[in-house]
């Protein structure tokens, strides 16, 4: 089955745990809070270190982090068949706080009708109505006051002042072009154009540890242990504890309720393969027995892909007069002196969610916002003043898997994401790059726009669309689904609806590779929304249910 390797007990001084949670991620940190909270004791494990560094506090610094192997596990897809061979970076937080503390800490809920088709597919209990509370729950929201909204949660929610004209000029070409404005996307209307929502809280990033891990410390309850998690125990078949490599030892970290797996949908399915729960002719290549044949682990991978629409600017509005050596450093002294100014903001501002037709029944296109010609590795693509939208579909139809490449727990796993594999993604994405024009066409922009830099005005055809899109689509970084929740009796399923893992006792998964589908926008939100809920499933708690 696994070589067989010495373990000892946890280090001295560990208290004995009523749960170990394995990942101290988004939906990581708040379980941990929430069980703390109840007054269980928890063990943590993180591989990741300290978050505690400007680039990952200041939320203008947003694309060093994701590019730095200090705090991201430097994934990348093998090569995507349909788009040219191409391997796409595939960044997963390697840091206290998982991926909130290195991603772009845009908020998005989701569309409620996701969460119908959720309940829809096997995911009881998960419905718009069932995780309404949990969002309300887990936000303190600055936007005004609405019933939809949550007042007193850990984690603040807030709006950039958009002082830049360009971000209200996207919103007022939105309009000009056909579709409507929206004053909140996460409350009573998705659809439209309006200010986008931060997880950005006085100038900081309010990442998933600083929300919910640092109180949860003040608990006395919970222990964070750094290592890395090899493998999760069985006694029979039921998980007591996970086998942990820390500082050149591998010990034992044991649970005497469960064991909880958030570790990322990169990370969880290549877990619980380790530990024999997976495709049974799969595990068998790598040398292991499966304790329970689930071959929805690893399958079931979607992501969002999104392409870059760039203009140069008429006006030297944009953010490029900082984008120089002097102006960098101008606005990391002000945000570290006073946490004010353009560092305070991870300048998407406005934003938009549209449907690409009028037979499409909710939105399925998303609009970021950008006053900067840029990429995310942070390399300007205009040498001068330009702008941009970030766009792309929200529901591809294409599905790829996360499968072991060894049986190593330290090696990587294989990453086939399957971009663009359904004929639907291609004409979803045409309709992306034509309504984008059209906004952009809008007399709003008028005064604004000067040259279309990318795609180009030469691009225009299907076929040249689609020559673009190959060539420059990168991912948004949602990677989710690869341990689908669904009913029990459901084979492909990985999870049943309170998050258990199918054919064993003991074991949870709550993370964003429980998502049956992808949702609508940014993931964070939902991944955070779903260690809440796991919190109640795992302490027995009546459910909380919302009409909205």
């Amino acid at each position: 089955m696994h070589p067989t390797e010495s373990t000892t007990p946890a280090p001295r001084g560990a208290a004995p745990a009523d749960y170990v949670i394995i990942g101290a991620g988004s939906a990581g940190c708040a379980l941990a809070y929430r069980l703390t909270e109840a007054g269980r004791r928890v063990t943590l494990i993180e591989f990741g270190g300290s978050d505690m560094g400007p680039f990952i506090q200041m939320p203008g610094a947003l694309s060093y982090p994701m590019n730095m192997p200090r705090y991201d596990w430097g994934f990348a897809s093998q090569p995507e068949t349909h788009l040219g061979g191409r391997r796409l970076a595939t960044p997963r937080g390697k840091v206290i706080g998982g991926s909130s503390s290195i991603n772009g800490m845009v908020f998005v809920r989701g569309n409620p009708m996701d969460f119908q088709h959720w309940a829809d597919s096997g995911a009881a209990g998960w419905d718009y109505a069932g995780v309404l509370p949990y969002f309300k729950r887990m936000e303190t929201w600055h936007g005004g006051t609405s019933p939809l909204r949550g007042t007193d949660g850990p984690l603040h929610i807030t709006r950039g002042k958009r002082k830049n004209p360009l971000f209200n000029t996207f919103i007022e070409a939105g309009q000009q072009a056909g579709w409507p404005r929206t004053e909140d996307y996460n409350g009573a209307q998705q659809e439209g154009f309006g200010p986008m929502e931060a997880t950005i809280w006085k100038g900081r990033r309010w990442s998933a540890a600083n929300a919910y891990l640092r109180p949860a410390k003040t608990s006395g309850l919970l222990t964070v242990v750094r290592g890395m998690a090899r493998r999760i125990l069985f006694q029979d078949r039921r998980a007591y504890g996970v086998e942990l490599e820390t500082k050149g030892r591998i010990v034992t970290l044991e649970a005497t309720r469960e064991v909880i797996v958030s570790a990322s949908t990169i990370n969880t399915p290549k877990l619980l393969m380790l530990s024999g729960i997976g495709a049974a002719d799969h595990l068998a290549e790598h040398g292991i027995t499966a304790l329970a044949d689930r071959p929805g682990v690893g399958a079931n991978l979607q992501d969002h892909l999104e392409v870059y629409m760039q203009y140069t600017s008429l006006k030297p509005i944009t953010l490029y007069t900082y984008y120089n050596l002097l102006g960098k450093g101008r606005v990391g002294v002000e945000w570290l002196l006073q946490k004010t100014g353009l560092g305070a903001s991870n300048q998407f501002e406005s934003c938009g969610f549209i449907r690409s037709s009028d037979a499409v029944d909710y939105p399925d296109i998303q609009y970021h916002f950008l006053p900067l010609a840029v990429r995310y590795d942070g390399k300007s693509a205009a040498k001068g003043h330009g702008f941009q939208a970030h766009v792309g579909p929200m529901r591809s139809k294409s599905r790829g898997s996360v499968r072991l490449a060894s049986a190593d727990p330290a090696a990587a796993p294989q990453i086939r994401f399957n971009y663009m594999s359904h004929e639907d993604d291609w004409a979803e994405f045409r309709a992306c790059v034509r309504h984008t024009r059209r906004i952009f066409d809008a007399p709003a922009f008028a005064e604004f726009r000067g040259a279309e830099i990318q795609p180009g005005d030469d691009v225009q055809s299907d076929a040249q669309i689609d020559a673009f899109i190959r060539e420059h689509a990168e991912s948004a970084y949602h990677p989710c689904g690869t341990a689908r929740m669904g009913a029990a009796s459901d084979p492909m399923a990985v999870v049943d609806p309170e998050l258990r893992v199918i054919g064993v006792e003991g074991l949870r998964v709550a993370d964003s590779s429980v998502f049956p589908r992808i949702t609508n926008g940014n993931l964070n939100g939902p991944s955070i929304m779903t260690g809440e809920k796991a919190a109640d499933h795992i302490l027995g708690r009546p459910m909380l249910r919302e009409d909205a």
